[in-house]
């Protein structure tokens, strides 16, 4: 059976805050009230409704500029990592979402690894455009260059 909620703020893969769901009674009754994201939808939270996605609306526009200052950040930037290669100059192992997160910190830029749009994981040498979904939508690309160790990275 499923229960009728009212969000207290975003929930991934479920709404936003402000917003009325459905959810199936064990995803409410042990995650979501609990951890106190959402309320069981009544008359008086439904009074609710209105100021939470004013509040929303709001959080939103102040995400959205931030998130279009590091997706600028980011696409300025050229990263490079140098990976072992055998002498027919195949990569050993690949490069991952994990591994991009990681040099992206080195950076001093923090993003989550479901942030970056990555396929498969990259096992060719050379220049590749790497997709970042930030808050909002907003999309930054990265340029990453795979080096063979040794090799000198472009500028």
């Amino acid at each position: 059976m499923n229960s009728q909620l009212l969000l207290l703020e975003d929930v991934e893969y479920v709404g936003r805050k402000g917003d009325l769901v459905k959810v199936k009674a064990g995803h409410a009754h042990n995650y979501l009230i609990p951890r106190k994201k959402a309320l069981f939808a009544t008359k008086q939270t439904v009074l609710m409704q209105k100021r939470l996605q004013e509040e929303r609306l709001q959080q939103a526009q102040k995400d959205r500029a931030a998130a279009e200052l590091l997706a600028a950040d980011i696409s300025s930037l050229q990263v490079s990592v140098d990976v072992k290669i055998d002498a027919e100059g195949h990569m050993y192992g690949s490069v991952s979402a994990t591994d991009i997160v990681r040099l992206l910190g080195e950076k001093g830029i923090s993003v989550s690894k479901s942030s970056i749009a990555l396929s498969h994981p990259i096992k060719t040498l050379g220049a590749h455009a790497i997709s970042i979904k930030l808050k909002e939508g907003v999309l930054a690309k990265l340029n990453l260059h795979v080096l063979a160790e040794g090799e000198e990275s472009p500028t």
